[in-house]
């Protein structure tokens, strides 16, 4: 090959591997917005008294006591649910399934189901029913405790029913299929369709996101 052909030839391969080392470098990293309001508008700036989920007591599966204390430096999607639910609970399980196999060996990561029955799902009912759906325990918690607690957590720190712009007080009874994502410092990053496969792998990308943080 001539001189001058074999010159062109590395010139134009030199540009390519730089142009493509540029456009890597200055693709800009994804960030998830937060959210501090019941309708999830996005902020993208936080100050130090921005909304976090607040303490809290409960007990796990395995009747320990669980408090926030145990999601400290934990990325966690939340959820709401009954055992007894014939409608979109079971769904909801078998998608918090396919997450816990996704991060099963991700100490970052925690799953977090809270009952909206407590006065029935016991803690011998929630080990029950973790042995039905293949609960890991390292990964998923199923958590009871007292009704007035849990209630007050999901519509007015979690949110996890308040997107649909109706308020609701304690008695009435909560059930929705949102997933909630929490971030290490307990600030609600994402709201997703428990029921929606889509909706699903977008909560993986964005789990995935905030552990890049």
């Amino acid at each position: 090959m001539p001189m001058s052909q074999r010159t062109i030839l590395k010139c134009s391969s030199f540009i390519t591997i730089t142009l493509a080392l540029f456009a890597c470098q200055s693709k800009p990293q994804r960030t998830l917005p937060y959210y501090d309001t019941p309708d999830f508008t996005p902020k993208w700036e936080i100050n130090e008294n921005f909304h976090q989920i607040r303490s809290f007591s409960l007990v796990n599966q395995e009747n320990q006591t669980f408090t926030e204390a145990d999601i400290e430096g934990k990325i966690c999607v939340v959820d709401f649910f009954f055992t007894s639910c014939p409608g979109i609970c079971p769904k909801m399980a078998a998608n918090m399934v396919d997450l816990q196999k996704v991060f099963l060996d991700d100490d970052e990561i925690l799953l977090l189901s809270h009952s909206v029955t407590p006065d029935f799902d016991s803690v011998f009912v929630l080990k029950q029913y973790a042995a039905e759906k293949g609960v890991d325990f390292s990964r998923w918690k199923l958590l009871t405790g007292e009704r007035s607690e849990i209630y007050d957590l999901g519509r007015k720190y979690y949110f996890v029913e308040e997107d649909e712009g109706i308020l609701r007080t304690e008695d009435y009874f909560l059930h929705t299929e949102n997933f909630i994502l929490i971030d290490k410092q307990r600030h609600i990053r994402g709201i997703y369709n428990g029921l929606d496969p889509n909706s699903i792998q977008s909560l993986i990308a964005d789990i995935k996101v905030l552990e890049a943080e």
